[in-house]
């Protein structure tokens, strides 16, 4: 909650603008099919989830992340490690893609995206709202093969 509901409340990296309780988080932990921490001295630095893409069988191999970081974990390699295990657990589980869905406010997280493999594969213009104005998302993909992947 500590390093999440400061970016809800002061930033547009998210068009979600109701802070996070701590039930909420609790249940992410326990039902999304990726949470993952990363920490240090006993301080959280980061997260990275996800959760599937859209409902439907059809998009059962596809899965949307969320990752957030803290100001002392950026620049230092966390979030890199973060999504790295995040890909590592979706490949496990048969998925195909990973995407994000980022802020077109947010030109580092595009940035940060780009060097890890996304392609920008889209731009919805004006689907956000918050802070009285419209808002851009960015749509990245990395595609993460067809070796693990069930043919089913």
């Amino acid at each position: 909650m500590a390093i999440q509901n400061p970016v809800i409340r002061d930033s547009a990296i998210t068009f979600n603008a109701q802070e996070k309780t701590a039930a909420e988080y609790h249940r992410d932990i326990r039902d999304l099919p990726c949470f993952l921490v990363a920490e240090e001295g006993g301080e959280v630095l980061g997260f990275v989830s996800y959760l599937p893409f859209r409902r439907g069988i059809g998009y059962a191999r596809t899965v949307e992340h969320t990752i957030v970081l803290s100001e002392a974990a950026r620049g230092r390699g966390v979030g890199r490690a973060l999504m790295a295990a995040a890909e590592a657990r979706a490949r496990a589980q048969g998925m195909g893609s990973i995407w994000a869905g980022v802020s077109g406010e947010n030109p580092g997280g595009v940035d940060f995206h780009a060097r890890l493999g996304f392609e920008k594969v889209a731009v919805l213009p004006k689907v956000g709202f918050k802070f009285g104005r419209w808002m851009d998302l960015v749509l990245m993909r990395k595609w993460l093969g067809d070796a693990d992947t069930p043919k089913t």
